[in-house]
């Protein structure tokens, strides 16, 4: 699929999106990572849902806790896009099938766009249940959403500036609301394989204090088209090396499960205030 192609896609899949959800324009997207389901589901009144296969361009997810289906809510007056549908990489998805999804919610009419994910923890200090507000990240995906032909007329230049990538005023806003929540580095690396003790030693040394496989293009391609990008990560698990456990999925989705109720009420104050 050329850039092209990918922005005209997009703009189909929103109009199609906000058909489907009956609502003329969303205010707020909100991509769901690995266990932050379950805090979505309390959080606001139910507007419309569609399954992600349903639109234009999306691709199914294969990890569990990655329904593919997009729920729209109000909350706090605001129209909210749950998109409980993130692909990755390593699914052997191209960096456009990534970026996607946001882009969607963003031609939606979505101004503001908070990826939350599930992350290893490189702090010894930040463990298993804490969630962490995102203030820079580390793409080691080797790879841009921005990559290929120009993007079209109306659109941005793919040099995009990302000197202040995750929004400070939104960061300033958590630090009101939560007094206390963490801020972090995260690092996106390809995955599917956890890194080695000498990867998460490497990523420590470059400032990293958060790991996961996810969020850094979409932040990107939502920087491209002028959304303010927030990012919260929930702690599942000390990264390899920090602690002797070892590392598996399932983990990530009790760990989810366990801090929902945290996660909606944090939500729930939040969504209203972006």
């Amino acid at each position: 699929m050329t850039i092209d192609n990918a922005y005209a896609t997009a703009q189909r899949a929103a109009d199609e999106l906000r058909s489907r959800c009956g609502v003329d324009a969303f205010d707020v997207a909100v991509v769901l990572g690995s266990g932050w389901k379950e805090a979505s589901e309390t959080m606001g009144s139910p507007l419309g849902e569609v399954a992600t296969t349903d639109l234009p361009g999306f691709v199914k997810p294969t990890v569990p806790g990655h329904q593919g289906r997009i729920f729209a809510l109000n909350v706090g007056g605001k129209s909210v896009a749950m998109i409980s549908g993130r692909v990755h990489l390593y699914e052997g998805n191209t960096a456009a099938n990534v970026a996607h999804p946001v882009r969607t919610a963003i031609l939606a009419g979505a101004r503001t766009v908070v990826l939350t994910n599930a992350a290893g923890s490189i702090d010894p200090d930040h463990g298993p249940g804490t969630v962490v507000t995102i203030a820079d990240h580390l793409n080691l995906t080797a790879t841009s959403p921005m990559e290929g032909d120009l993007p079209p007329d109306g659109f941005g230049s793919r040099f995009v500036d990302l000197s202040n990538l995750y929004d400070a005023e939104a960061r300033a806003t958590i630090a009101r609301l939560a007094p206390g929540t963490p801020e972090g580095v995260y690092a996106g690396l390809r995955g599917p394989h956890y890194e080695t003790p000498a990867e998460i030693r490497m990523l420590r040394t470059m400032g990293a204090s958060l790991v996961g496989m996810s969020t850094v293009l979409e932040a990107i391609s939502a920087r491209h088209l002028d959304a303010r990008v927030v990012g919260l990560s929930l702690v599942t698990n000390y990264a390899a090396g920090v602690s002797a456990a070892p590392l598996n999925h399932l983990e990530v989705l009790d760990a989810g499960r366990d801090a929902a109720r945290g996660l909606s009420d944090l939500m729930a104050t939040l969504l209203p205030a972006l």
